[in-house]
């Protein structure tokens, strides 16, 4: 089993692993990559897969010649939207059960309601904003379809989010991602984005209102 010493050895040096997998699978890679943020943007079960750093690696990829960046958009654009759709079917079908079940390992309440509270907060838009967010990507389309948002409202919001969450980072990586001081700090880079997107999430938790006396 995968450990987490090796999952963030993965995280840390993903260009190389891309790089291999790349070299090993030739056009199978762009399966595995839409499979990958299909995943992440589609499962709750897997918050955890790389997003952000992953578009931009491959950005960088497509840079250097070995991979199309216009089909790289094109299927990861539609990874993320197929990805958030399913998510919102199953936050319709499923979500309202898993609120009256007790807390469990995969389903925990509490992240279920933080990101329901989210979205009250901020509506439609939020479809738009999580995209940017590694965990809150997760799991705001699935509470969209527990509280029954309109499903052809969120599909406009859905498919905004994901080209501008898939073109930023891959284009991102395909233009500054050879640039000779990125390079040079490639780990470093990667580590930076990693940390940018979990600002948010970490802001909100230290953040946190204090309780009524």
């Amino acid at each position: 089993m995968l450990g987490i010493s090796h999952f963030t050895d993965f995280i840390i040096h993903l260009d190389d692993y891309l790089l291999l997998i790349v070299n090993d699978y030739g056009f199978l890679t762009y399966l595995i990559l839409w499979l990958i943020i299909f995943c992440e943007t589609g499962l709750v079960l897997t918050p955890f897969l790389p997003g952000d750093s992953l578009l931009f690696v491959v950005g960088t990829l497509a840079a250097m010649g070995l991979l199309k960046v216009g089909l790289l958009f094109g299927l990861l654009f539609l990874a993320a939207v197929v990805g958030d759709t399913v998510n919102y079917w199953l936050g319709h079908f499923i979500g309202p059960k898993i609120f009256n079940k007790e807390d469990s390992r995969l389903f925990n309440k509490k992240y279920l309601e933080r990101a329901f509270r989210f979205y009250q907060k901020y509506g439609g838009q939020t479809i738009v904003l999580a995209r940017f967010v590694p965990f809150l990507r997760t799991f705001v389309p699935f509470v969209a379809g527990m509280a029954r948002m309109n499903y052809w409202l969120f599909i406009v919001y859905n498919i905004l989010g994901g080209f501008l969450w898939v073109g930023i980072f891959i284009f991102g990586g395909y233009f500054f991602g050879n640039l000779p001081f990125v390079k040079d700090n490639f780990t470093l880079f990667i580590l930076g984005i990693i940390f940018v997107t979990l600002i948010p999430p970490v802001f909100r938790l230290i953040k946190k209102p204090k309780r009524s006396e």
